[in-house]
């Protein structure tokens, strides 16, 4: 099968509801998956995980979980997009020691930039992601937004800011998974609809993962999109400034 270019894989894509009986090559939708890993994400932390079902017992489970809705119920595989913001720790720390290894590596050293970025890492990203009461967030909000009146601060710094910011990067990874997943000619749904505790519970995930979305895996079946693709049209979203 020809590949297809990213703008052929982005118009092929759809939100395929029911997918047919035809098989898919686990081995292919786990390099889309790789794929995904590469997308932009808030300071490259990193924090997400993506569950691969392939075992139909456990397909079968998760769909349930998704109300059996036929995207989820006639797919043939199954991927769950899940934020770990419980996870940054340890991912800061893996980003920490790359870039120490990368500034011994470069051929030529800029210790005031190499300070600077540490520091970011080491602790300004720390103090926004530690664990903090309500009224220490309330706080510093506040503290933020007086100083917003003089200059540009950056604001989202709230509990509620940080899982905004934490689902926009896994969505930016799912979008990457899914267009490659269109290149080969497979079809995806992904999917908002699901009992987010079921489906932790059956992943075995601890109560601070958060499910971004399950995607449905196939090939699409000749029934399986749901009507003509409707979009606004641009001159109602696209404004030059």
């Amino acid at each position: 099968m020809k590949k297809k270019t990213v703008t052929e894989a982005i118009q092929y894509r759809r939100s395929v509801r029911i997918q047919s009986d035809k098989p898919i090559d686990k081995d292919t939708v786990k390099a889309c998956i790789k794929n995904a890993t590469l997308a932009p994400n808030s300071s490259n932390m990193q924090l997400w995980e993506f569950y691969h079902i392939v075992q139909q017992a456990t397909q079968k489970k998760i769909a349930a979980a998704c109300f059996n809705q036929p995207a989820a119920k006639t797919a043939p595989q199954l991927v769950v997009a899940v934020v770990r913001r419980d996870l940054w720790p340890q991912r800061l720390a893996a980003l920490i020691e790359n870039m120490r290894q990368g500034f011994e590596k470069a051929p030529a050293r800029n210790p005031e930039k190499e300070a600077k970025a540490l520091a970011y890492l080491e602790n300004d990203l720390p103090k926004i992601y530690q664990s903090k009461s309500r009224w220490q967030r309330w706080k510093e909000k506040r503290q933020m937004e007086q100083k917003g009146m003089s200059g540009a601060v950056y604001r989202e710094i709230g509990a509620d800011d940080l899982k905004v910011i934490g689902h926009k990067s896994v969505a930016l990874a799912a979008q990457n998974f899914m267009i490659s997943m269109a290149e080969v000619g497979y079809d995806t749904c992904p999917m908002e609809g699901f009992d987010s505790k079921r489906v932790k519970a059956i992943l075995d995930l601890p109560e601070e993962a958060e499910i971004s979305m399950v995607i449905g895996c196939g090939v699409r079946a000749t029934n399986g999109v749901y009507g003509s693709q409707f979009r606004l049209p641009l001159e109602s979203v696209y404004f030059e400034k």
